[in-house]
C-alpha cells in the first residue's frame, strides 16, 4: 500500500554492512513502498540494522534512534508496576471490571499505548498511515513476537494496519471494535529542549495531523461503548465537540465520549 503521507525518507545501511544486510534493507524498502539507499549521510532515514530497524537524524547523531522496542526497561517496568486497570488509560477506556475489551487504536504511533492496554488483556488493533512509522511499528511487534515472555500474548493481542485512520474506520471490515482510540499529533506551541527525540523527529517527519478533526465522526460510528481521545491539557476538544468525560492529567487528557444504545 502506497504511504499515504508524502514523503521521501529512504531504507539505508550503516556505512560496514554486508551484502546480506543490504538485501535486507532493500526487502524492507519494497515492503513499504520506500525508497532504498546505499549511501546516505544526512536528513532523516530509516536505518537497516542487523537486529533491528530505527530512524534516524543522521547528520545529528546526538539525537540518538528511534526504535520500537516493546522489550525496553521502561516499558518493561510500566508493565510490571505501572497501576495496571488503575493507569488512566485503562480507566478512561472502560476496562474496570472487564477482563478484556476491543480496542481500535486508529492513531498508533510507536504503540506505547497499544501495547499497555494489551498487557492488561486488551485485543488492540491500530492504524498507522505513515509507511515509516509503520515499518518501525511493525519491526518492534515481530521482534516482540520472537521475544520468550511477550511472545506468548503480543501476536494475539496487537495487530497493524497500514492506511488512512478516516478511510479504514469508514470502511472497517473486522468486528467493531468496543473502544475506538485516537491520539493525533498536535502542534507544539514552542520548541523545548526536553522534547524526546522522537517526538522531535516526527514532528520533522509528519507534523501536526491536520485532518484530525474528521476521525471522531466515523470513530463514534463504529465504536460499540465508548470513543476515547488523547489531548494536551488546554488543547481544543476533537471536532469542537464536548465529550460526556473528561479525565484531566497535568500534562493530557482522555475525553470520553460514551455510546448510547449499541450492542
Amino acid at each position: 500500500m502506497p504511504d499515504p503521507v508524502m514523503h521521501n525518507i529512504p531504507v539505508t545501511v550503516p556505512q560496514d554492512a554486508t551484502a546480506e544486510l543490504r538485501i535486507l534493507a532493500q526487502q524492507t524498502a519494497a515492503k513499504w513502498e520506500l525508497t532504498y539507499r546505499k549511501h546516505i549521510d544526512s536528513g532523516l532515514a530509516l536505518v537497516q540494522q542487523v537486529s533491528h530497524l530505527e530512524l534516524r537524524q543522521l547528520d545529528e547523531p546526538k539525537v540518538g534512534a528511534v526504535i520500537v522496542d516493546f522489550a525496553s526497561d521502561a516499558l518493561t517496568f510500566r508493565r510490571l508496576h505501572g497501576g495496571g486497570k488503575k493507569e488512566a488509560i485503562a480507566k478512561a477506556i472502560g476496562l474496570k471490571g472487564q477482563d478484556s475489551l476491543h480496542v481500535l487504536d486508529a492513531t498508533a504511533g510507536l504503540g506505547r499505548d497499544a501495547f499497555v492496554l494489551a498487557s492488561l488483556g486488551c485485543v488492540v488493533d491500530m492504524i498507522e498511515r505513515s509507511a515509516v512509522v509503520a515499518a518501525l511499528l511493525q519491526d518492534g511487534l515481530d521482534r516482540a513476537s520472537s521475544d520468550d515472555e511477550l511472545g506468548t500474548w503480543i501476536p494475539n493481542h496487537m495487530r497493524l494496519f497500514h492506511g488512512v485512520a478516516v478511510n479504514l474506520l469508514q470502511n472497517w471490515q473486522d468486528t467493531n471494535p468496543d473502544v475506538v482510540y485516537l491520539d493525533p499529533m498536535f502542534p507544539h506551541r514552542k520548541k523545548n529542549a526536553a522534547v524526546k527525540k522522537e517526538m522531535r523527529l516526527f514532528q520533522q517527519l509528519l507534523g501536526p495531523d491536520e485532518d484530525a478533526d474528521l476521525l471522531l465522526e466515523p470513530a463514534l460510528a463504529l465504536a460499540k461503548k465508548r470513543v476515547v481521545v488523547k489531548r494536551p491539557s488546554g488543547a481544543p476538544f476533537l471536532a469542537g465537540k464536548k465529550p460526556q468525560i473528561e479525565m484531566l492529567g497535568k500534562a493530557n487528557r482522555f475525553d470520553v465520549y460514551l455510546i448510547q444504545n449499541r450492542n
